[in-house]
């Protein structure tokens, strides 16, 4: 069902930015490289000349994510408070579930995101995000998947409870 008001909603998908290759430790731990830090802080500074500052913020817990989402606030903001313009932060929440997750259980979470928010970044891994790219818009969705620090946004007037099909409007790679 679309909303009655015909508001616009933005939902981001961003993949992890590049991180460290796997080894003894558990992968969940894996930091970012120096590239990744940098690409996630790029990736922000596109979200924000774009106007796409999110209310809400789903992230995976695992180490990687969480510093890409920290690079991403600092890309938006030009400081590491992680807040938005005029000081305002969004809700961000590192979920468990979005870990290994399949593009129905990330569907399942963004549905889940407040009715009034009109842009929601959510930061995943591979495959999930990217065949939750794939299933909101089929035709459009990149063959090849998301490449790291890779966001594709999406477009839709559905409420979010109601998701199922949203437009990919603009995508952005830092690297060729």
């Amino acid at each position: 069902m679309t909303d009655a008001g015909g508001t616009e909603r933005t939902l981001v998908l961003l993949r992890h930015a590049k991180a460290e290759p796997p080894g003894d430790d558990r992968d969940a731990d894996r930091q970012l490289t120096a590239r990744g830090h940098a690409d996630a802080v790029a990736a922000g500074a596109w979200l924000a000349r774009h106007g796409l500052l999110p209310d809400v913020v789903f992230c995976s817990p695992a180490r990687r994510t969480r510093e890409t989402w920290h690079g991403v606030a600092l890309g938006m903001t030009g400081s590491t408070d992680e807040a938005g313009p005029a000081g305002t932060s969004p809700a961000v929440r590192h979920e468990p579930g979005v870990y290994e997750a399949s593009p129905v259980e990330l569907l399942a979470l963004v549905r889940s995101a407040p009715p009034e928010a009109t842009t929601v970044l959510l930061i995943a891994h591979n495959p999930g995000v990217s065949l939750l790219s794939a299933l909101l818009d089929p035709e459009r969705a990149d063959q090849q998947g998301i490449r790291t620090a890779g966001l594709v946004v999406h477009r839709t007037r559905l409420r979010w409870a109601d998701l199922r099909h949203a437009d990919i409007t603009a995508r952005h790679t830092e690297r060729g």
